[in-house]
């Protein structure tokens, strides 16, 4: 039931965020990219700051209570939207939107076992990829047609969501430590010392992709010439390479024990692909493009979450992935604002070609700075 839950969230979510709120702030609003940036970033901050009190909330309520109000959240969030006539009430809609994330992804990530964690965690990723990726090329198909239909079946679909919660269990979860704010605080200072060599990647991977979420469309039709349906080929290409590549990579990189050289080619492919994309190729130069990126994050996801997890104390689990995907949630706040006010000033290319930068940096950052994780 939780891996049904999160493909129908992550599929929601990755409609709304990569293709609706975008088009539908631009085209039907007439927001400027700087407004939808700020928006997709209000529904990071909400989802980001959720994590931080997620473990006194499962530590108090049952799961299923803290997963069902959650999803309610995000639907009246969504509902909202047909109402959000000025910028600010977008901007509180896709903020409200983000409140249901946090806690279907703390626990399922809470379930993983130790053993084997990059496989399993590569399962779990292929379940999160899959809907985040189908969500927009559905979405892509439809809004060519018709936006509101594209809002009644992402409305739907969140009352669906919400529907299911009343399935799941009613048993508290038993790995999670709840501890006070100003505690979970000195606890992020203290893993943060020991993993200072992680920051660089957990920050400025999730800020360069949220750089590209306000102006992905428009980059797409603007200068790359594609179509609705077009546009939904190329999220494909990358998320069949993705989902296809994460298993195996998982498995391997479990086999070799070793995690270093998955992060850095990894990031340097992203940043190669991303960097190519940004001069604006023909279609078939860009489909082949996409399924590089997918390829290079499908090497990259099972090996730097592995890794991260090394870092995660088993008796605290939901606090310890509640504070890293807090840190990761940081980039993810910052780079839809800083994608927007880009695109706003420089152009939607601009946006895609720092972006790349970004990853490329990061990629040469971790083979000169090897840490004792890596093997």
């Amino acid at each position: 039931m939780f891996s049904v839950i999160l493909f129908l969230v992550e599929f929601v979510r990755g409609a709304a965020l990569v293709s609706f709120l975008p088009v539908f702030g631009q085209k039907t609003l007439g927001l400027n990219f700087d407004v939808i940036g700020i928006a997709i970033t209000a529904h990071y901050l909400t989802d980001t700051a959720l994590k931080m009190g997620i473990g006194a909330l499962l530590d108090r309520f049952s799961i299923r209570f803290v997963v069902h109000v959650g999803l309610l959240t995000s639907l009246a969030g969504i509902a909202l939207l047909q109402f959000a006539s000025s910028p600010w009430l977008f901007i509180v809609a896709s903020a409200l939107y983000g409140v249901g994330i946090s806690p279907i992804w703390i626990v399922c990530l809470t379930r993983v076992s130790e053993e084997k964690r990059a496989t399993q965690m590569g399962f779990l990723y292929t379940i999160w990829l899959v809907g985040l990726g189908a969500g927009p090329v559905v979405c892509n198909f439809v809004i060519d047609h018709s936006i509101s239909a594209t809002y009644y079946i992402l409305l739907g679909l969140s009352a669906l969501c919400w529907l299911l919660s009343l399935l799941i269990s009613g048993a508290k979860a038993t790995n999670v430590v709840s501890l006070p704010i100003r505690e979970q605080f000195k606890v992020l200072g203290e893993r943060l010392r020991h993993t200072k060599l992680l920051l660089p990647g957990m920050i400025l991977q999730t800020g360069g992709a949220g750089m590209l979420v306000p102006i992905l469309p428009s980059f797409a039709e603007n200068r790359l010439g594609l179509s609705g349906a077009q546009y939904s080929l190329l999220l494909l290409a990358g998320g069949a390479c993705t989902a296809a590549g994460l298993i195996p990579f998982g498995r391997l990189s479990d086999r070799l024990g070793g995690k270093k050289w998955f992060l850095v080619f990894g990031f340097v492919f992203i940043g190669v692909a991303l960097y190519l994309l940004s001069t604006e190729p023909s279609i078939g130069v860009s489909m082949a493009l996409a399924g590089l990126l997918g390829l290079s994050y499908a090497a990259l996801l099972p090996a730097w979450n592995a890794l991260i997890a090394n870092y995660v104390p088993p008796q605290q689990a939901g606090l310890g992935w509640g504070i890293f995907s807090t840190v990761e949630g940081i980039g993810g706040m910052l780079g839809p604002v800083v994608g927007g006010v880009l695109a706003a000033s420089m152009g939607e290319p601009s946006v895609v070609l720092y972006s790349a930068v970004l990853y490329g940096v990061i990629g040469f950052f971790y083979i000169w700075f090897p840490f004792r994780s890596f093997t």
